[in-house]
């Protein structure tokens, strides 16, 4: 009677995706990793610019409540100066500094207004090229894991699931960890840029106003101090 050896005994296969992600071997390795750190950088920059759309906002809305009931240059320079941090009040001091012709001041103003949209958008491009690139490098490591998968089969001449199934799941799971960092960046991204087009439109709107109100008025203003991000 002849003993089967132990050796040959089929090893458990351990699929859940934390020993996956754990024990991913070469490019898919680094796939992986880097996927999980791009889905990390989506929450924490959704997060910073929640609360700085917040800020802005909340700044704007006060400098505005009081800006709508200047009736008069002084008036509106006033406002802007005890809420520097609001975008429009920033456009306001920045026409502050200028004398001229409405067109100029309107050229002023516009200027301004890319600057806030800068400010307001950092980080964005961050969150829109996550958005974008994270299923298909989820998908290169995908398409390498099968490839592993095929070799291995090869290699050992058997198809049997010892054989296939770890490099089949370490090439799904860089595939949906993919998923996982680009669908929250998508959903953040809309749901921010929406906020921001609100923001900037609104300043749009009330600088025509602005400028009619500053024009011909000398710039004694001093220069308004630093800004946050």
């Amino acid at each position: 009677m002849i003993d089967t050896p132990l050796e040959n005994a089929a090893a458990p296969i351990r699929l859940d995706p934390v020993s996956l992600v754990l024990h991913a071997s070469g490019p898919v390795f680094v796939v992986v990793w880097m996927l999980v750190a791009a889905a990390v950088m989506v929450w924490v920059i959704a997060l910073l610019k929640m609360l700085q759309i917040g800020r802005l906002s909340r700044a704007e809305r006060r400098f505005e409540q009081e800006a709508k009931h200047a009736l008069s240059a002084d008036a509106l320079f006033a406002a802007a100066s005890r809420y520097q941090d609001a975008p429009g009040a920033v456009v306001v001091l920045e026409l502050g500094k200028r004398a001229g012709s409405p067109k100029l001041l309107d050229s002023v103003a516009k200027r301004a207004l890319v600057d806030q949209e800068q400010r307001a958008g950092s980080l964005m491009a961050s969150l829109s090229t996550i958005a974008a690139a994270a299923p298909f490098v989820g998908l290169f490591g995908t398409v390498y894991g099968i490839m592993d998968a095929f070799l291995r089969i090869g290699q050992a001449k058997s198809a049997s699931l010892p054989v296939v199934a770890p490099a089949i799941g370490e090439a799904l799971i860089a595939t949906a960890i993919g998923l996982a960092a680009a669908i929250p960046a998508v959903v953040a991204y809309n749901a921010l840029n929406k906020r921001i087009d609100a923001l900037l439109s609104a300043i749009e709107a009330a600088s025509e106003g602005w400028v009619a109100l500053v024009a011909e008025v000398p710039a004694t203003l001093p220069k308004p101090g630093p800004q946050g991000p």
